[in-house]
């Protein structure tokens, strides 16, 4: 009967029984049970399964959500990682990221997000975090570059890179909604009357989305509307336009 912790997180108690039905449906056809889904320590669900079909299950979920390593002994050096932003405004010369419940948070240096992200470009981290919209519990995926006991330094995985690269290529503005399911975050965008302003809705997590704007819909003008119907979840802007203003070479 094995618990594993997800790479995904919940920001209220009353979401784990929505993630106990995405994975009952998820992995409907199985022979498994799920005997319980809970919160680990900052809040990070864990799961625990039995049933026959478990090494099944295990697999299914690693490659869809991913499995989150619980340990810093689990991690060695280029391990791929999912964690999530915190810590926003305490260092200058850093980004933190919470990347499993007993963990120390692993941080990407300043240098290497201007290397990554900015072309370079000797640009403050806050502008940085401006930029692509960080906010505090946005997920993102890192590769880790050194490990030296309990200090684990990081950089942005390839495949993170490529989502950022192909969101600026695509100049569609994206409103990212941290915090409330997707079917919470259609409800919203039809009570505040915007669902003609956008194309789609992208899943980052179990709890994280980004809502893809029509060309010619600023994201910015969409988040008083929306912010006011989903009181609960943090809403930040990725604007290709504004990225390419500052950085006109880096969508390459």
């Amino acid at each position: 009967m094995p618990t594993i912790t997800l790479s995904s997180k919940i920001y209220n108690n009353n979401q784990l029984k929505h993630v106990e039905e995405h994975l009952k449906s998820s992995l409907k056809g199985l022979k498994v049970k799920i005997e319980s889904v809970q919160a680990a320590p900052r809040s990070w669900i864990q799961v625990t399964l039995s049933g026959e079909d478990e090494n099944a299950a295990l697999s299914y979920l690693e490659k869809t959500i991913g499995l989150c390593p619980t340990y810093t002994s689990n991690i060695t050096r280029f391990s791929i990682t999912r964690g999530y932003i915190k810590s926003l405004g305490k260092r200058e010369d850093q980004l933190q990221l919470d990347i499993g419940p007993n963990i120390i948070d692993a941080t990407i240096p300043l240098l290497y997000l201007q290397a990554q992200l900015a072309d370079g470009r000797k640009i403050a981290l806050k502008k940085i975090v401006e930029l692509y919209g960080f906010c505090e519990n946005m997920p993102l995926t890192a590769k880790i570059t050194r490990v030296n006991g309990n200090c684990l330094e990081a950089m942005i995985a390839e495949n993170q890179l490529k989502q950022y690269n192909r969101w600026i290529k695509s100049l569609f503005d994206r409103l990212i909604v941290l915090g409330a399911s997707q079917q919470e975050i259609r409800k919203a965008l039809k009570e505040a009357r915007c669902q003609n302003d956008t194309v789609g809705i992208e899943q980052l997590g179990l709890f994280e989305h980004a809502v893809v704007c029509k060309f010619g819909t600023n994201a910015i003008g969409l988040v008083p509307k929306v912010g006011k119907k989903l009181s609960n979840a943090t809403l930040s802007v990725f604007s290709p336009k504004t990225i390419l203003e500052l950085l006109p070479d880096i969508a390459h």
